[in-house]
């Protein structure tokens, strides 16, 4: 049996009491005492910590870097500037995701490209072989730097004094390599929470441990996989292999049947030729007739991910089938129980709620407000199929989207 691999905050969780897992070959903490709920709902009033050292980091460098990159990646790497970020897929020729990932360009002579943990290994084999037909470098160096994710609405005014005051304001994919009392960091503001004031820190595996600490002596609280989890669910945030990836009945699911693809996906006359072009782009087709309502042919996009929402008491979760008027019309692929802050128009509240949230891969003429029905444990219980599931333009605090049936 393999060992697992540790982060250079293992030590940190352990003594915090973070009851730790195997997580695609880590042993990362999934929660610590005070519980997913109370972690969740700490990241939406205050701010949180996670680690995210386990993530695949690849350090691309050479003359023909961006002609690289706009061939094995979806996104116009030419519109990424110094001190910016960009989501991105990095596709198959047939339109399907090897993985989603994000490149930063934290200097003008190299990129960094950050992908999941779990596919990392599979990803540098899909990367390696055509690097060898352009002039550029791949180096893995994931295990020389630390990753923090410091998300929630305080945490721009912890990093704030950390860094004397000098951070610009979070503009969402903005880059920045600052000093945080003397120790070098690269922040960027991006997250996987759907907070709108939230960082992603890279340092050295020494820097991060003192950051860690730092910020946990500021009020900062640890969080594991699990609020990680129900927060990037409340956001509508896709997973790769749930949301990406194949679908439960073992097909590849289409690129574009996720809805971050019209921002990860370009056609820019400036990307020129790259993997997967052919396939997104009549997939791109389907995806504009159906967004209009045209669904004489959805043979290339049959099914799209859609948030979905349970209406009778229940949990939804991952696989279970969703019908709609008597029809099997897909399935869940994310879901569980969500807490919330329950308010209206100021966050000055205790008040919790909950709900039973998700996303679901369902047929492609479903529409927003539409009721279908979801089969848990032999009963088919009703659900509806929202907007959204969180709003996050009043920041500081994102709001909850509660469907709420009308008579």
């Amino acid at each position: 049996m393999s060992k697992l691999k540790r982060t250079p905050l293992y030590d940190i969780h352990v003594s915090a009491g973070g009851t730790m897992v195997d997580f695609g070959g880590w042993e990362m903490p999934v929660q610590y005492p005070t519980g997913i709920v109370a972690e969740h709902l700490y990241t939406r009033s205050n701010c949180s910590l996670f680690d995210v050292s386990h993530m695949g980091r690849i350090l691309v460098e050479g003359k023909e870097r961006l002609k690289y990159l706009q061939y094995v990646l979806t996104s116009n790497v030419e519109a990424l500037t110094l001190n910016s970020a960009q989501y991105c897929i990095i596709p198959n020729e047939n339109g399907g995701a090897v993985d989603d990932a994000y490149l930063y360009m934290f200097s003008e002579d190299k990129y960094l490209l950050v992908v999941n943990a779990s596919n990392k290994d599979k990803d540098l084999a899909h990367l390696l072989p055509i690097a060898e037909k352009f002039d550029v470098k791949l180096t893995d160096i994931s295990d020389e730097y630390a990753a923090i994710a410091v998300q929630g609405p305080l945490s721009r005014n912890l990093l704030e004094e950390l860094a004397g005051g000098e951070l610009t304001a979070p503009k969402k994919n903005a880059c920045a390599t600052v000093s945080l009392e003397g120790h070098t960091a690269r922040l960027a503001t991006t997250g996987y929470t759907g907070e709108p004031i939230g960082y992603e820190v890279y340092m050295k595996n020494d820097d991060a441990v003192w950051l860690w600490n730092r910020l946990a002596g500021m009020g900062a609280k640890p969080a594991g996989l699990g609020a990680r989890d129900t927060l990037r669910l409340e956001s509508c945030m896709p997973l790769y292999g749930h949301e990406m990836g194949t679908d439960p009945s073992g097909k590849e699911m289409p690129i574009y049947a996720v809805p971050l693809a019209k921002f990860a996906v370009s056609f820019s006359e400036n990307k020129g030729e790259f993997i997967g072009k052919e396939a997104l782009n009549k997939q791109f087709e389907a995806y504009t007739r159906i967004i209009n309502k045209d669904f004489s042919d959805i043979t290339v996009l049959p099914k799209r991910i859609m948030p979905i929402c349970l209406i009778d008491r229940g949990v939804i979760r991952g696989g279970m089938t969703v019908y709609k008027d008597g029809k099997e019309v897909g399935w869940i692929t994310s879901g569980t129980m969500i807490p919330y802050f329950d308010f209206e128009d100021e966050f000055e509240t205790s008040k919790v709620g909950k709900r039973s949230i998700g996303l679901a891969y369902l047929s492609s003429p479903i529409q927003r407000g539409e009721f279908v029905e979801v089969d848990i444990r032999g009963r088919r219980l009703k659900a509806v199929i929202p907007q959204t599931h969180m709003s996050a333009k009043n920041p500081p605090y994102v709001h909850p989207v509660v469907w709420k049936e009308t008579k």
